[in-house]
């Protein structure tokens, strides 16, 4: 299995909407300028993220993109199926057509993964992640004023 930039693109899109999003939309090329994303590339990604809910637009002066649901009302694996990335890891795509239209003898082992990967993918939130982010950004803003008190004090 092999998820393509289209999945982790699309994932940290919309994470960047919810962390930068709050109280007003945000914009493709600001999206694109922070997560260093081709603005055409994500203005591909979006158009099927729409479709799906999990964006709307804004038009007009200040507009952009907010999200189209809670953040833990969106999964990381209704973002990867909305830009139809396959999470598939059998050769066959789940077909049973892997060794001359036939199913191979691992076939069963491969299916069984691709779904556990979806089942995990469909289990972590938006929210999480978002919350993880936090974490992670009050640790950093933590010891930087750690450091400037240091320096400060010396």
């Amino acid at each position: 299995m092999k998820l393509t930039s289209k999945g982790r693109y699309a994932v940290t899109a919309i994470l960047d909407i919810a962390l930068n999003g709050e109280n007003n939309p945000v914009t493709l090329s600001d999206i694109s300028e922070r997560q260093s994303i081709s603005l055409s590339y994500l203005e591909q990604l979006f158009a099927k993220l729409r479709r799906h809910g999990l964006v709307r637009s804004v038009r007009g002066p200040g507009g952009g993109y907010q999200l189209g649901l809670p953040t833990d009302k969106i999964s990381i694996g209704m973002i990867i199926t909305a830009v139809n990335e396959n999470i598939a890891v059998t050769k066959c795509l789940g077909k049973g057509n892997c060794r001359d239209g036939q199913e191979c003898l691992t076939h069963s082992l491969w299916e069984e993964l691709s779904h556990r990967i979806e089942s995990f993918l469909d289990q972590i939130t938006l929210a999480e992640l978002v919350n993880k982010q936090s974490a992670k950004q009050h640790i950093h803003q933590s010891h930087q004023d750690f450091d400037n008190l240091l320096v400060v004090n010396s």
